[in-house]
């Protein structure tokens, strides 16, 4: 039996499709497209499943999406009439115009209206797929987004029975969720509904300290380790948490919920209008420009959010211990890619062990979606653990020449055993290294299949990397790969983070070992690999270890200002275009001409 799921008319589309339960393929449409966050519908994300399975759309028997137009449909139309009331109510009291109600039902209704588009899912299949709409014989299921999520974080996870948190922004009109799953069901514990939503605070608080693209969460938490967190009393009432594990927004200091925020969904990369109100600017100040420089109120700005955000999250997930009495976790949702929280999770709430799903997002609802249908709705055994992220396209040894070939570049060949020796030699003669092997990652991390390496040692690598290649903001962190059994040697803690989702202290005897890689606040967002789940990359970085001593490198994502390069051609491009020392595509190896 074969389940296509997909996230499409938002940010990261994304397909995913499951045999018999075991995922075959994951991946985004960005990667295809080259454009980030890609929005819209993910067409060759889906021809790429297709294509791994072997198999036409016409022989898919079950399709689904991450969205349900249904799901609390009278909620959202029930809070869009009692505000545009509201508003009218006020407008006409100050002997205003019906201008402002109208503006607010009307931005509501129209993000209702949108879901639409989701219930035309087989006809925009079949149109990019070329193919008649009779010829689609599967069931299309609508999974409502964080049942989607809760999926993805359960079904794939290593667990029999856990407690299970989506957190994000909002998914059919909901920013929370949580619940606990067990075998073949999840069954929902409770949610916050719009407007109240922890995504909805840090996407604020990005755009206002002068972050205003989609996905810029990131560069905020990275920034925060530089800030004093002075700011706690106004965040704290920014966002005030309630008893059963809720929390509510100060909502004076957003926009979202009165004069709704311009969002455009339909393709190309996701854009968002500006979320916080004028009080953010009464409080802090006016809100930074994208180039002016950074201060220090913004740092503390960030410290204080980040801190805040913590103090929320483990009051859900504390909550959530609580009603379940369970240790085992499964966390999703856009907000759970925020690892500096995730990597204090075992050491504020009663949790063991934490699966975060590796593409926490959106983009992971795809592979959600296959397993609510496969798993929940259909009620088949589970039998698929998600070990790594590895589920994208591949290239054969034979393409991978014919590329160089066409490229008219020298290359050198070297065996197995070899290429790896050669590649750690590279890395700690000081090359900025570009590794691209076997299946590309799902998911916002490169795991060693689409990376750039370089060595730890040497504390001048992130200006390196900065200077030749990532031209990115110079408060942004680098991350450690590190061989899953010396975890122990390096880190305070040692649960398992094969997707880059945990950050953890470095031991502080070890931090002048790898600058490159230790945060200002002593942290790493680390990688641990095995040979089970990586066995090239780990075999990389124990020939490292042999040569230096240290078995961990740098890793961080193939590209430049781009999506993650998928094809040998982009990994070419992106070498030719930066001042990358070598390139590994396979077995092969291209060297820069001296200078």
């Amino acid at each position: 039996m074969y389940v296509l799921g997909i996230n499409a008319y938002h940010g990261d589309a994304s397909a995913a499709i499951i045999k018999d339960g075991k995922l075959l393929a994951a991946v985004e449409e960005e990667r295809f497209n080259r454009c980030k966050h890609c929005a819209g519908f993910p067409a060759e994300a889906i021809k790429y499943c297709l294509e791994v399975a072997g198999i036409s759309i016409e022989e898919v028997e079950h399709v689904g999406i991450s969205r349900d137009p249904s799901a609390h449909l009278h909620k959202k139309i029930l809070y869009a009439a009692t505000r545009a009331a509201k508003s009218l109510g006020a407008s006409a009291g100050a002997g205003g115009s019906e201008k402002g109600g109208r503006g607010i039902f009307g931005a509501i209704s129209e993000r209702i209206a949108n879901t639409a588009k989701v219930r035309d899912l087989k006809e925009d299949l079949a149109k990019h797929l070329g193919v008649q709409k009779s010829q689609l014989k599967a069931k299309f299921h609508n999974v409502e987004h964080h049942r989607a999520h809760l999926a993805s974080s359960f079904y794939v996870s290593p667990f029999e029975k856990a407690a299970l948190l989506s957190i994000d922004g909002f998914g059919d009109f909901i920013s929370t969720m949580w619940g606990v799953g067990e075998g073949n069901s999840v069954e929902v514990l409770g949610q916050v509904e719009y407007p109240h939503s922890t995504g909805i605070l840090y996407t604020a608080t990005t755009q206002f300290i002068g972050f205003p693209h989609y996905g810029d969460e990131g560069k905020v938490m990275g920034l925060a380790p530089y800030g004093t967190p002075r700011y706690m009393e106004e965040f704290r009432d920014m966002i005030r948490t309630e008893e059963g594990g809720r929390f509510r927004l100060n909502l004076d200091y957003f926009r979202h919920h009165t004069e709704g925020v311009e969002m455009s969904w339909d393709e190309g990369s996701p854009v968002i209008g500006r979320i916080f109100s004028d009080e953010y600017a009464k409080r802090f100040g006016p809100a930074r420009e994208k180039n002016d420089p950074l201060t220090d109120r913004e740092r503390d700005i960030a410290a204080s959010l980040q801190q805040r955000l913590e103090e929320v999250g483990f009051h859900i997930l504390n909550h959530l211990h609580e009603k379940t009495g369970l240790t085992d976790l499964g966390l999703s949702g856009g907000v759970a890619l925020n690892s500096v929280m995730n990597g204090k999770i075992l050491l504020h709430t009663p949790f063991k062990r934490v699966f975060v799903q590796p593409a926490a997002g959106d983009n992971g609802t795809a592979i959600g979606v296959c397993y609510q249908i496969y798993n929940g709705t259909l009620d088949r055994p589970r039998n698929f653990v998600m070990e790594g992220a590895y589920t994208g396209p591949e290239f054969s040894d034979e393409e991978i020449r014919a590329e160089l070939e066409k490229s008219g570049l020298q290359y050198e060949s070297y065996s197995d055993r070899e290429v790896t020796r050669r590649a750690a030699q590279d890395i700690a003669d000081g090359a900025v290294l570009g590794w691209f092997q076997g299946r590309m990652e799902f998911g916002p991390r490169a795991l060693g299949n689409r990376s750039i390496v370089v060595d730890p040692r040497r504390a001048d690598m992130k200006e390196i990397l900065n200077e030749r290649i990532k031209k990115r903001e110079p408060f942004r962190p680098f991350a450690p790969s590190i061989l899953e059994e010396r975890v122990a040697d390096y880190f305070e803690q040692t649960h398992p983070a094969p997707t880059m989702l945990m950050v953890y202290q470095v031991r502080e005897e070890k931090r002048a070992e790898i600058p490159a890689v230790t945060h200002v606040d002593g942290s790493g967002r680390l990688q641990t690999v095995s040979p089970s789940v990586n066995g090239r990359y780990h075999q990389l970085i124990s020939d490292f270890g042999e040569l230096t001593g240290v078995p961990v490198v740098l890793n961080t994502s193939f590209n430049e200002n781009e999506p993650i390069v998928c094809t040998p051609r982009h990994a070419i491009d992106c070498f030719l275009k930066t001042r990358m020392d070598v390139l590994y595509l396979g077995n092969h190896a291209v060297r820069r001409a001296a200078v």
